[in-house]
């Protein structure tokens, strides 16, 4: 039997941690299919992002042609497009793509590296919020699509609020980076899901955000309503945060096989 087929749109990341590699990782432990459109091309360690090179638009969507007219889709996850340009061309994918998207706004690396050019901002606001289901900014990246700093639980709702005035149908605020209990705030502007989970003292966190975001994907795939894709998905990551391992001298990765082990 044909398990779920998952598309993830996103760059690659050179030591496995992140990006595809995380995305496709995340996707066979759960039980879906994993395919990829790779949209930029990192040379990237346990120390950082030593370069990246976008790829064409023309490649991009040739992948994405080749993989949705033959194989077809039942979730996409959108990650790390670099440009203005990359936007806009997944914006117009997605708009003619009959499947839920899960839209992960990568603007900065887990080591502070920039991985979307200013000029793309007003693309994501404009053109791939809208086609999200699910957006799941982390904090710095609220305050990069909203301006609303993220000091505490109760901001968290303001940043719901700005996020959602873009137009996708749920925001999952990610407040791994306050204090305390790793919590995060899943709204649709009416409903109010809080998601806490205890901190695990580990420093190898490389990939979290992608790897919750492509999880998310892979319960919509199987056909869960939100509220229940995204509380799956937060188990998931937080596991595989608690058995995350050192790689090289910098950040490890998050363990993506951490139930087989």
């Amino acid at each position: 039997m044909t398990p779920p087929l998952v598309l993830t749109v996103a760059g690659s990341d050179s030591g496995g941690g992140a990006g595809i590699q995380a995305d496709l990782k995340t996707m066979l432990a759960l039980g879906v299919h994993g395919m990829s459109v790779i949209t930029a091309v990192t040379a990237q360690n346990s120390l950082g992002v030593q370069g990246a090179w976008e790829l064409p638009a023309e490649a991009v969507r040739a992948q994405y042609r080749s993989v949705v007219d033959d194989i077809g889709v039942q979730a996409v996850k959108t990650g790390m497009l670099a440009s203005a340009e990359l936007v806009e061309t997944v914006a117009d994918l997605l708009a003619g793509t009959d499947a839920p998207v899960v839209v992960d706004p990568v603007g900065v690396s887990k080591h502070g590296d920039s991985l979307l050019a200013a000029s793309a901002l007003d693309s994501v606001r404009k053109r791939l919020l809208p086609a999200a289901t699910v957006a799941t900014p982390n904090l710095d990246e609220v305050a990069q699509i909203t301006g609303v700093q993220v000091e505490s639980e109760t901001d968290m709702r303001r940043a719901a609020d700005a996020v959602l005035g873009y137009g996708p149908g749920w925001a999952l605020i990610k407040g791994g980076h306050l204090a305390g209990d790793a919590v995060d705030l899943l709204t649709d502007g009416t409903e109010e899901h809080w998601l806490r989970a205890p901190r695990h003292d580990n420093r190898h966190t490389h990939g979290t955000g992608c790897t919750l975001a492509s999880a998310v994907a892979a319960g919509l795939a199987k056909g869960l309503p939100v509220p229940e894709a995204v509380a799956a998905a937060k188990e998931y990551v937080t596991g595989a945060i608690a058995a995350g391992f050192a790689l090289g001298g910098g950040i490890g990765p998050v363990d993506h096989g951490w139930r087989f082990r």
